[in-house]
């Protein structure tokens, strides 16, 4: 099929299908649309709505720690925070009114800790001016730390608070706070089995220890999300690749991060549970109609692909058939016009062979009876060639008659004969005898078998070998091989050869002579076949039918 009626069948049935496709198609899409974001909603808002209380729940608690603590180290002096038995009773009432302090102690400017009421009796006269939070709160007043190791290589974090009196002098209150009350704060939050919440300082360290993604004090494994001190959720994957959400916000007065992890569930799946039948239908409806569209539009670019190869090989062949026709009388006329002089030379020759033979005598009488032997047979020559040329004149014309096949190759050979023994190009034949006759016209077979020698000449190199076969091919065709050693073709080739304007010999070919011969061919109900192999040579096989051909197969 040609290549823009191919294209016109391909956009006849996309519009089709298309048209019948569309409406279903937006349909579908809007319906996933609305899907998809009400979906969002029921999966992002509780997790927002999980983060948001707990940042609320956590700045509450460490509001409510720092500002226990500050008041403590306003409250009193120096003096009584000093006294081992003041602050005894001071962290008694703190214990009682607020859960989460393990120990309290006061701390000079100078960063060394005058008292301490606790557990780690140990830390007696410990020095904290190389501590992260000694330096903070010196410079801040108030601070309350994220978890870290400190003096005691245990998580835990402080709350701490610096006092400046009117006598000038500066202290310094700090208490430990119990890290475990942030577990109890996570695992009081009403989560779905496969989602986690972890609490991370803005450096990505955790702080207390967490389902899935590490313990305490270890590196989280995700990148830390944007600041936004408002709850925020984002779409991303873990470290096996998987989709997840999170929602997550920043504390504004801590180094706290709140994070609510959840991975993604396959939505999908309960959209097409619900939509089965609805798509069932539709595909079975999109194939009836890309079918029904396919087969009619085929049918019609078929018969108008058809009609118009139709009407393109008519007009070939009448063209070519003109060609042929003037070539014949351009033949004929100098067929005539060489025969004149040829007529003219042979009486001379005779006369003078004539006189020759008169003249006993004659000096170098052998030497001018050679000379005038060459002319003749030499113009002998000549007159065959005339022949040949008038009698392709004359097959011009389209005359079906029954053919010897052996004698249109032996003839149509001579063409041949010099170039081949110029170029020392060996010609053999092997015609079998008592071939059948075949009803063919003469100039079409002729030239049918001269374009095959043709080629097969100008494929092998010199001192090549072509070998031109007759044979029976059945009880109702005969076969005509041509076989050379040349060049051969490729794959590529092949597929081509019987294309028009298709050639190998670059500006030296026309790229008509196959597809003339094949054209040929199966007017008069034959066929063609092509053996080849790049660089091992070339075998062409013209099978004709014995059968006469009808009057729809005659003519060229």
């Amino acid at each position: 099929m040609h290549s823009s009626y191919a294209t016109l069948r391909r956009k006849v049935v996309l519009i089709m299908a298309a048209a019948a496709l569309l409406p279903a198609l937006l349909l579908a899409i809007l319906n996933y649309n609305e899907f998809k974001t009400s979906y969002a909603r029921e999966e992002q808002n509780p997790l927002q709505a999980v983060v948001s209380k707990s940042k609320s729940a956590l700045e509450l608690f460490l509001a409510e720690r720092s500002s226990t603590v500050s008041f403590i180290a306003s409250a009193f002096s120096y003096e009584d925070l000093a006294d081992p038995r003041t602050l005894q009773r001071i962290f008694a009432v703190m214990q009682k009114e607020f859960s989460g302090f393990v120990d309290i102690g006061l701390v000079s400017a100078q960063g060394k800790l005058i008292n301490y009421v606790g557990p780690h009796q140990e830390l007696a006269g410990a020095d904290y001016s190389g501590q992260e939070w000694f330096h903070k709160v010196s410079v801040q007043n108030r601070y309350v730390s994220e978890v870290f190791p400190g003096l005691r290589n245990f998580p835990h974090m402080i709350a701490a608070s610096r006092h400046t009196a009117e006598s000038g002098d500066q202290w310094i209150v700090r208490a430990t706070i119990d890290s475990a009350q942030f577990a109890k704060f996570i695992t009081a939050i009403n989560l779905t089995p496969d989602s986690s919440i972890v609490l991370l300082n803005r450096q990505g360290v955790l702080q207390i220890d967490s389902n899935g993604y590490g313990k305490a004090l270890e590196k989280f494994p995700l990148p830390m999300p944007q600041i936004s001190y408002e709850t925020r959720v984002i779409e991303t994957k873990d470290t096996m690749g998987k989709p997840i959400t999170i929602a997550y916000g920043y504390l504004p007065d801590s180094d706290y991060v709140v994070m609510a992890i959840k991975p993604e569930t396959n939505f999908m799946r309960a959209w097409f549970m619900m939509r089965t039948d609805l798509l069932l239908i539709f595909c079975i409806g999109f194939v009836i109609i890309y079918f029904v569209a396919a087969k009619s539009a085929g049918q019609l670019i078929s018969r108008l692909n058809e009609s118009d190869e139709q009407r393109e090989q008519a007009l070939l062949q009448m063209e070519h058939s003109q060609k042929l026709s003037s070539i014949g009388r351009l033949a004929a006329g100098v067929a005539h016009e060489i025969n004149n002089p040829l007529a003219v030379i042979n009486e001379k020759a005779g006369l003078l062979r004539d006189l020759l033979e008169m003249e006993a005598d004659f000096p170098n009488k052998q030497q001018f009876d050679d000379q005038l032997k060459s002319i003749s047979s030499t113009v002998a020559r000549c007159r065959d060639i005339t022949h040949r040329m008038l009698g392709f004149a004359r097959r011009m014309d389209v005359k079906i008659e029954e053919l010897d096949v052996n004698g249109v190759i032996e003839e149509t050979m001579l063409f041949f004969e010099k170039e081949a023994r110029n170029r020392n190009i060996v010609m053999t034949k092997a015609l079998l005898e008592d071939l059948p006759k075949v009803p063919c016209d003469r100039g079409q077979l002729q030239q049918v078998v001269l374009n095959v020698l043709n080629n097969g000449l100008a494929a092998v190199e010199d001192g090549g070998l072509i070998t031109i076969s007759t044979a029976r091919r059945g009880a109702d065709a005969v076969v005509i091989r041509v076989t050379d050693n040349g060049s051969g073709m490729s794959e590529e080739t092949k597929r081509h050869i019987f294309e028009p304007f298709f050639t190998t010999k670059k500006e030296k070919g026309t790229g008509l002579g196959m597809s003339i011969i094949y054209g040929i061919v199966k007017r008069h109900g034959g066929d063609i076949e092509v053996e080849s192999e790049l660089n091992k040579g070339t075998t062409i096989a013209v099978i004709l039918p014995l059968e006469r051909p009808g009057p729809g197969q005659q003519g060229a």
